[in-house]
């Protein structure tokens, strides 16, 4: 099993804090100015990387009318996937200043390459690391050719099935990637918590041997709060500026605050997350005193013998434990012991 990968120097995995990746995706309106502000806005929020898609709308449709090229429900209703993509892309012209903004503002970035020419631009910018999106996660071509680059992999598995994430690992340890990263998702737009069956992620990293993340689509963050606990090493939220910015995918994306709140948040979950521990914690030491203990309550002479009179269990706790009271009963002190004097084996006489 992977338990770790390495993403820009970033270790992502077991041992360590969730990876946060903002996503860009079309939140930027066509503005470049407005992508340049998200690049700052995810580094203040404190998102380990900040994402974009490499596409054109040729590279990922054809320009066509018919019916199949239609898209007839849901928030992008009335449009062609050709009118979709050409109003959601990142024009490739932007890519070098974006590259160049992030790295500037110390925040990682990277991209989701829908064909093969995207990803050749992508390595002319060294990027660190690739995202398969869950609709190309059945593109098993597109997936060796990221893999033949040698980069990190992460691959969302929204509509997949089991047998098609096989396939899509298969199809990157073929490649050759070394470092791979499978992300649980539901690819509606938003998506009901309901449907995300959270308890998949464990069984995801059982059934597939690899560091396991969520990709989420939900209007809030307790979804991606919640994979923490079941796992979840990477959390890939879509983030804007403004909710009501008008955009393709705003309405069901993080705002700054909230984005901020779900990385500071997710590693409070990682870290309450913690080992099995049984012990006590130095958070509670200052609290004994309000721990109940044995204490005695009547003065005592030496050689005198405990009784009910005697002692008692009250607060604090610095006395011997309340479970040992009948065996104390009946047994004498070996010193005069005052009033207020916690219960301790060496003034008891256990002969």
């Amino acid at each position: 099993m992977t338990n770790r990968i390495k993403i820009d120097g970033r270790e992502i995995g077991e041992g360590c804090p969730p990876y946060v990746i903002a996503e860009m995706s079309a939140n930027h309106n066509g503005d470049l100015n407005a992508a340049l502000r998200i690049i700052e806005a995810a580094k203040h929020a404190g998102a380990d990387a900040v994402k974009i898609q490499t596409y054109r709308p040729d590279t990922i449709t054809l320009k066509s009318d018919l019916p199949d090229f239609q898209i007839t429900d849901g928030l992008w209703a009335g449009r062609t996937l050709y009118d979709l993509y050409e109003w959601a892309h990142t024009p490739w012209e932007w890519h070098k200043p974006l590259f160049e903004h992030a790295r500037q503002h110390e925040i990682t970035i990277f991209s989701s390459p829908f064909d093969t020419t995207a990803v050749d631009l992508l390595e002319g910018l060294n990027a660190p690391a690739y995202k398969i999106a869950s609709f190309e996660a059945v593109d098993l071509p597109l997936i060796k050719y990221v893999a033949s680059t040698g980069k990190p992999m992460i691959i969302s598995t929204g509509m997949a099935d089991a047998e098609e994430i096989q396939e899509a690992i298969d199809a990157a340890r073929e490649g050759g990637c070394k470092e791979l990263a499978i992300l649980h998702c539901v690819s509606g737009y938003p998506a009901p918590a309901a449907d995300y069956n959270l308890r998949t992620i464990p069984d995801m990293v059982q059934r597939f041997g690899l560091l396991t993340g969520l990709s989420d689509h939900t209007l809030d963050n307790t979804t991606a709060l919640t994979s923490v606990a079941l796992g979840a090493s990477i959390i890939e939220k879509h983030f804007t500026l403004d909710r009501c910015g008008g955009g393709p995918d705003d309405s069901f994306s993080l705002e700054p605050k909230e984005l901020e709140a779900l990385c500071q948040n997710s590693k409070t979950a990682w870290e309450a997350m913690g080992r099995v521990d049984y012990g006590r914690k130095s958070s509670e030491k200052a609290n004994m005193k309000f721990r109940r203990s044995l204490y005695v309550v009547k003065k005592i002479e030496a050689g005198e013998v405990f009784s009910e009179k005697h002692i008692r269990s009250i607060r604090p706790g610095y006395g011997l434990p309340p479970k040992l009271h009948s065996e104390i009963l009946g047994r004498k002190a070996k010193v005069r012991i005052e009033v207020g004097t916690p219960l301790s084996r060496e003034i008891i006489s256990w002969d």
